[in-house]
């Protein structure tokens, strides 16, 4: 669920098209968000308009903006998208409202089998309903949360040496969350080239999704779930159990106590910018971004590490990411299948993985050496083995805007208990399945 919000990545409007009329006549609109991975499915999709014919044009759109164009474009019947690279959260609502075409047939026709796919991509990116047969997109842009850590401090001896005796252990990547507490705490307020740095980035932005995308990483490591696994929308108990207040409020001490001066309401761009300016050693964010900080030259380099979202009493990232749909309203279907046949393929696919995209593709995930091919790919595997993600109900906005708000009044402004305000979440999630019909 890469979401709704403000990402890194240059605004790209690009128009790739081939001269000629009949190319003129040949052509698809893919709609994405405007970041990095956008760029890279730009370069790769010359190579399926050298091989059909089919010029590909592009709609991509800031992230802040993109949810609600999208949604509105689906909504209003519109042409303009033939493909569309959706946030996995939208499955529901596209799949029941028909904005996408289902691709059941379409998969068994070609020889697409899902079965070739992550599973957590499967169910995340093309299941409607979940963990049903029923397929609304082909996975494209594996991602999860997860942290980045200045590798560069961490190996310096005098911090080495102070770390060790003060907690006993070799400062390095946190595996747990009372160990990224500690390293937080170490870093919080401290000189490092005369500069003042702090502990950790993380997820607080109120406006969309951020402060959810942030904090379920630490509800989830200590009981959180969304239902009860045996009776669907049974939220009591689950949504508000202690272990999940105990989770939110881990979030909450580690924004008090680690984070930079008013990082407030921050999401992806915040993050990233606290990182590279050097006034964080860790920072939580999207896989997604990795190979441009592993490139960045501030940061990049041997400079920066990366590590999995730390356990709990469970284990557990928030997924991100999104699958490839073919929209129902486009007068190019035949040609926009095409495309998925062509993406689809293996070769295809290692060489979006080898240009900065998140190939979800188990041929290439499970090759000999994969894992030590970049060097956060041990972390994307890792990170896609342990996701949940967020509702994907039709409602989902409904949920999402209410967990934004009862999460950020209490993490942020610190406003009442945990407990209080998983309570008023169950509540409120009560509410919007009340009005959907699926509660009585």
């Amino acid at each position: 669920m890469t979401k709704v919000a403000i990402a890194a990545g240059a605004f790209v409007t690009a128009t790739l098209m081939s001269t000629g009329a009949q190319a003129q006549q040949k052509q698809l609109t893919l709609c994405w968000a405007a970041w990095d991975p956008a760029n890279a499915l730009v370069e790769l999709s010359k190579d399926f308009t050298a091989k059909t014919g089919i010029a590909m044009k592009y709609e991509f759109v800031p992230w802040p903006n993109f949810a609600q164009r999208m949604l509105n474009e689906l909504n209003s019947k519109g042409k303009l998208c033939d493909l569309l690279i959706g946030d996995s959260q939208w499955i529901g609502s596209a799949a029941t409202e028909g904005h996408y075409v289902k691709l059941n047939e379409f998969f068994d026709k070609n020889g697409i089998k899902m079965s070739d796919f992550m599973p957590a991509t499967v169910t995340g990116y093309s299941e409607w309903p979940k963990n049903t047969p029923n397929y609304w997109a082909l996975p494209a842009m594996g991602d999860a949360v997860a942290f980045t850590y200045r590798k560069d401090w961490f190996a310096r001896p005098e911090l080495q040496a102070e770390f060790k005796k003060k907690y006993g252990r070799a400062l390095e990547a946190p595996k747990t969350w009372d160990e990224f507490k500690q390293v937080g705490e170490f870093f919080q307020n401290r000189m490092i080239d005369g500069k003042k740095v702090y502990g950790a980035a993380l997820y607080t932005e109120r406006g969309s999704e951020g402060i959810t995308m942030g904090v379920t990483n630490t509800m989830y490591a200590y009981g959180f779930d969304y239902e009860n696994p045996k009776k669907p929308y049974e939220m009591k108990g689950f949504v508000n159990s202690a272990g999940a207040a105990k989770g939110l409020k881990l979030y909450k001490d580690l924004y008090d106590c680690c984070t930079p001066p008013g990082h407030s309401n921050a999401y992806m761009t915040e993050d990233l910018d606290a990182y590279k300016s050097g006034q964080v050693a860790m920072q939580m964010n999207f896989i997604a971004f990795f190979p441009g900080i592993s490139k960045d030259p501030n940061v990049g380099g041997e400079k920066t590490g990366f590590f999995a979202i730390p356990k709990g009493d469970k284990h557990f990232a928030q997924l991100g990411g999104q699958g490839i749909s073919v929209v129902k309203y486009s007068d190019k279907k035949d040609m926009a299948l095409d495309y998925l046949k062509w993406f689809a393929q293996p070769s295809v696919q290692k060489k979006w993985w080898d240009s900065g995209g998140f190939t979800c593709h188990t041929a290439i995930l499970n090759a000999p050496g994969f894992d030590k091919s970049t060097s956060y790919a041990k972390v994307f595997l890792d990170s896609m083995k342990i996701v949940k993600d967020f509702w994907a109900e039709p409602t989902y906005a409904q949920l999402l805007l209410a967990m934004q708000n009862r999460v950020h009044d209490y993490v942020v402004a610190g406003k009442g208990t945990p407990q209080a305000a998983l309570d008023s979440l169950e509540k409120d999630w009560e509410e919007v399945f009340k009005e959907d019909g699926k509660l009585k």
